[in-house]
């Protein structure tokens, strides 16, 4: 969906992106994380056709943002770290000026408006003025607007700063639903905890270059990886689970074992049962999802603790 080779962009006196080559996959949400002033603002901003690069090339469904800035800006939503909303109108009439802003016409705009408040779950707030608004609310508020146009990519910095941990678990459950909608999302920060509820993938950008030099992959859709814990001891897990079908262990002693498994929750409802017929005593039976601030320290190194839980 978004491919990026050799970005080089630079501040007067100041490099900020050092060749940057990566890609985004569709439909996933992709944590882009490092400590303040790594690069993160200015990537999505090129990623957003809103700076023009020194070198290099951004690409958004095909398209290149130096040569179609506006086709690119019709199929992507993106919201800064600082983002304005005008206090003085309604939820309604917000919206309504975002989706005439990006070209929808009159007449579709108030379905348009519609959609997207109910989407962010302001459908009963729509006469509401935007300054009465909580810093949750103003929040989905400014997710709405970038979304009224239906983009296929949404870009989003820092979008849990300031929120409250009710909100930042609504903001999560919105986010994984646009995913579920098709929806390709980027989301930026610099705490990982944030992240760690819904992102399929992590590029790291430490100095304005891409730590490891790709996407770090955190979870599949199509491939689960999980996690077997014994209550007692036994021999012959891994030679049980080798002859089982559709699974990959990756390393199993007598206690516990990790695996990729193919499939869904009917797959794992089999295995599972599989393992009591045999007389395992299984324990536990879980997931097992990398940890993002593992995962950065093991390609960062522990540094300087820029990066904050």
């Amino acid at each position: 969906m978004i491919h990026i080779s050799g970005l080089v962009f630079e501040y007067p006196g100041h490099r900020a992106l050092h060749g940057v080559s990566l890609a985004v996959e569709a439909g996933a949400i992709t944590a882009l994380v490092g400590p303040n002033g790594a690069g993160k603002t200015t990537l999505l901003r090129c990623m957003a056709a809103l700076e023009t690069p020194y070198a290099g090339q951004v690409t958004i469904d095909g398209l290149d943002t130096r040569e179609s800035p506006r086709a690119i800006h019709a199929r992507l939503g993106y919201l800064p770290d600082f983002f304005g909303l005008y206090d003085a109108l309604s939820v309604r009439r917000c919206l309504h000026y975002a989706a005439r802003a990006h070209g929808i016409g009159p007449r579709e705009a108030a379905g348009a408006v519609e959609a997207a408040a109910s989407r962010v779950g302001l459908a009963d707030r729509m006469e509401q003025l935007a300054g009465a608004l909580s810093r949750g609310l103003r929040q989905r508020l400014a997710i709405a607007q970038s979304i009224v146009h239906r983009p296929a990519v949404l870009l989003l910095d820092e979008p849990a700063a300031g929120l409250d941990p009710q909100a930042r678990r609504d903001l999560s459950q919105l986010l994984l639903s646009l995913k579920a909608d098709g929806m390709t999302l980027v989301v930026s920060s610099h705490i990982l905890a944030e992240l760690e509820d819904y992102s399929d993938r992590m590029i790291i950008v430490d100095k304005g270059s891409i730590a490891g030099g790709e996407a770090i992959i955190l979870k599949e859709t199509a491939r689960a990886q999980l996690r077997i814990v014994l209550a007692l001891p036994r021999g012959g897990l891994k030679e049980f689970l080798l002859r089982q079908n559709g699974l990959t262990v990756r390393e199993a002693g007598d206690v516990q074992a990790i695996l990729t498994l193919e499939g869904g929750l009917s797959e794992r409802a089999a295995l599972l049962a599989a393992l009591v017929r045999d007389g395992f005593a299984v324990a536990s039976f879980s997931e097992d999802v990398r940890n993002l601030e593992d995962v950065y320290f093991a390609q960062v190194g522990h540094g300087d603790g820029k990066v904050y839980r």
